[in-house]
């Protein structure tokens, strides 16, 4: 079964071929094709890599439907074309960001959803266009072809009231003011990727995933299920990240909105993308570039690597906390899988958990790797987050008996 994915952004669309067999591998595969357009480069591009050996470099049209139409025809066009036709694709799954109260599963898109995506546009204005963009663009070019919504707060479905209710006037959580979660897609393949790699079965664990990137949040996993995440009603709340603040106090932005003549449309930009390491730092929220600073001295880059470290630090024992114990750390997405001295710093406080990690494995550490010592009660985990190959899992699990092409 060819199944295409389609992971759109605000500024960048990425997207991948896989062609699952009638049972699924233990280990991702790669992708029979990956591409990505870039628009948040001048000039924008499409940049396509096939059988993860041969990569090739289109100029991106600024028209967002036209650059994903030529994106989709180059899986029959160009040099290294990878299918003889559209029509052999089977099904396409879209990641979405929100899901609101009435999506926790994966779900067939039908006219109703796709209402109800655009009616959420509020709550993930920077990602549900470029998804409903890229929703209608395939409908264009491959008709009815069963198409997919992966909703990255539904893996965060199961939190418990207690947990996912603010302490606020009740009846804004009856109109859907709820922590909600994000990075669920991610939390939800690195839950299952752990358990498989520590030969234990996922109601045994106890995890507590790290999705540290630009974006980051934890999730508390219990019997595969996610019980508690740091990220609430929007992907603001929780860690500090690269440009968002993470929580603060409320009070904050009443005061900046009374008394320093910020409008609600800056006010938005300062927290998203202002905020966090590029806030205290000043320069960039690129985790890289922090640590070279520090090490050469700037005392603010220090600042802001100590307010990161114990911000997180603080989180995964309040998720510990949750649990009741944790028997499996795991650190992902580009500063988890990446940054040593972030893993390294904050196991260095949690050693009340019993978390002991192996300084040199964790210097060298490998996509899918083990970093904790052998004494260590609780296994430290690197794992690389594949969204994408678990949008490909949802679409190719999904109950499709009716529809066409299977």
């Amino acid at each position: 079964m060819k199944i295409l994915v389609f992971n759109g952004g605000s500024s960048s669309q990425k997207s991948c071929l896989y062609d699952i067999g009638e049972t699924l591998p233990d280990s991702p595969p790669h992708p029979l094709w990956d591409g990505q357009i870039d628009w948040g480069i001048s000039p924008a591009q499409i940049i396509i890599k096939t059988g993860g050996s041969k990569t090739m470099t289109l100029p991106a049209p600024r028209d967002r439907r036209q650059a994903l139409k030529e994106l989709i025809f180059t899986l029959i066009h160009g040099d290294q074309p990878i299918l003889n036709s559209l029509n052999e694709i089977h099904r396409v799954g879209h990641r979405v960001v929100h899901g609101g109260s009435r999506y926790q599963q994966s779900t067939l898109i039908t006219p109703q959803v796709e209402a109800e995506i655009e009616r959420l546009i509020p709550l993930a204005p920077n990602h549900h266009p470029s998804h409903l963009e890229g929703i209608a663009t395939v409908r264009q070019i491959l008709g009815d072809i069963p198409q997919i919504a992966v909703f990255d707060t539904a893996f965060h479905a199961q939190i418990p009231d207690f947990l996912a209710t603010y302490p606020i006037p009740y009846q804004w959580f009856e109109q859907g003011i709820r922590r909600y979660g994000f990075h669920g897609i991610s939390h939800q393949y690195c839950a299952h990727r752990a358990a498989y790699l520590l030969r234990r079965e996922s109601h045994e664990l106890r995890i507590i995933n790290c999705h540290l990137g630009n974006g980051a949040s934890l999730a508390a996993i219990r019997n595969g299920i996610s019980i508690n995440t740091t990220m609430g009603f929007t992907p603001l709340e929780g860690l500090m990240m690269g440009t968002r603040c993470g929580s603060i106090d409320p009070s904050i932005l009443i005061y900046l909105l009374k008394n320093q003549n910020i409008s609600i449309d800056e006010l938005n930009t300062l927290l998203f993308h202002e905020s966090g390491l590029k806030g205290i730092w000043g320069k960039s929220g690129d985790m890289r570039e922090i640590i070279a600073s520090w090490n050469g001295g700037d005392k603010r880059a220090g600042l802001a690597l100590e307010m990161y470290i114990e911000r997180l630090k603080s989180a995964i024992g309040s998720m510990a906390a949750t649990l009741g114990g944790l028997d499996c750390l795991v650190f992902t997405a580009g500063v988890g899988e990446n940054s040593a001295f972030v893993r390294e710093r904050t196991c260095d406080g949690l050693r009340f958990l019993g978390i002991k990690l192996d300084t040199t494995l964790n210097e060298h550490a490998t996509s899918d790797s083990d970093i904790a010592t052998p004494d260590s009660r609780v296994r430290i985990l690197v794992i690389h987050t594949q969204e994408d190959w678990q949008i490909a899992t949802e679409c190719w699990l999904y109950n499709c008996s009716s529809l066409r092409r299977l």
